[in-house]
């Protein structure tokens, strides 16, 4: 099968088998029927979206999409296994309008936003989301870079002070973000920060020795930060959330499974407006969260939380 959007053969990757979160949850909250057309925003590895294809087959439409290039590699393998009515575009579900009016499609029945990183992004993609592994500081979803295109180098490197301080922070919402950005802006006066490495040994040298021995990396916040400043995660979910519920049926239902609390925030409050205009009712009113098993198997999941809203008007 080839890509839609570059027409490039899309040939095998490895993957580090990652699990979907909130599985059971998410698409039993859907309610997906047979001739719907499920919108999967964040394909990645189609963890999702496979689960879709066999309970369904080809009776459902499922279109994906991703901006990472590997993942469609995998979700396409995976799909392709199961005999799904399945097609994959390398755009940002942000753009999910541009796909459907590709496609000739003005609206659909389910929609499934996974947000985040995914383990294979963090084991194989080797542009340095992990601090766990020493690669290039990049963070971006994006597989071909270029001089365009935001990087956590760049950040590190070319920013001022003040403002790393603010989006680690702001994204990151982590209480010694003015320590930090003081390292990090007088370590780049001595040498640029290349690495993920260089920058964790960075972060470490400016917190308390408590917060170095915590349960979470110290690293952990101000990589989340970077990561969602790099793709502008938190403005891309709040376009996909207005576009994604503009092409909703009557009838249909969206869910969003979100791991840290600005995401969640950013959701919660978009269902609640579109609720109290009458516009859509909320199928769960707190979130859904894992069960202590789902935890046990996949550490992941900790901190997942799933909200489904079905629009009525």
């Amino acid at each position: 099968m080839k890509n839609e959007k570059t027409g490039e053969n899309l040939m095998s990757k490895s993957t580090t088998g990652h699990k979907p979160v909130l599985l059971k949850e998410s698409i039993e909250g859907l309610e997906i029927k047979p001739g719907d057309v499920f919108f999967d925003g964040t394909l990645g590895s189609a963890g999702h979206s496979e689960k879709v294809c066999k309970l369904y087959g080809k009776e459902v439409r499922i279109i994906g999409t991703d901006l990472d290039e590997d993942a469609l590699i995998r979700a396409t393998e995976k799909l392709e296994k199961n005999n799904c009515n399945f097609s994959v575009h390398h755009f940002n579900y942000r753009n999910l309008d541009k796909v459907l009016e590709e496609l000739g499609i003005e609206e659909v029945d389910k929609i499934l936003l996974d947000l985040g990183i995914s383990s294979d992004q963090l084991e194989v993609s080797g542009r340095g989301f992990s601090f766990q592994k020493n690669e290039p500081l990049l963070m971006t979803m994006k597989k071909e870079i270029t001089e365009n295109d935001l990087t956590a180098k760049e950040i590190v490197n070319t920013w001022d002070e003040e403002n790393i301080a603010d989006i680690i922070y702001g994204y990151g919402e982590e209480k010694f973000s003015r320590s930090i950005a003081k390292k990090i802006f007088e370590a780049r006066k001595e040498k640029p920060i290349e690495t993920t490495f260089e920058l964790v040994e960075i972060v470490k040298s400016a917190v308390p020795s408590f917060y170095r021995r915590g349960r979470i990396n110290p690293a952990t916040k101000t990589f989340q930060a970077l990561r969602i400043t790099v793709n502008d995660e938190m403005e891309g979910l709040k376009e996909a959330l207005l576009k994604g519920f503009n092409h909703l049926k009557k009838g249909g239902r969206m869910a969003v499974i979100s791991f840290h609390s600005l995401e969640d925030r950013l959701v919660k409050n978009f269902y609640k407006e579109k609720k109290e205009l009458g516009f859509a009712k909320l199928i769960n009113k707190k979130p859904m969260i894992p069960s202590e098993e789902e935890i046990r198997e996949n550490g992941r999941s900790r901190s997942s939380k799933l909200r489904i809203l079905e629009k009525i008007i």
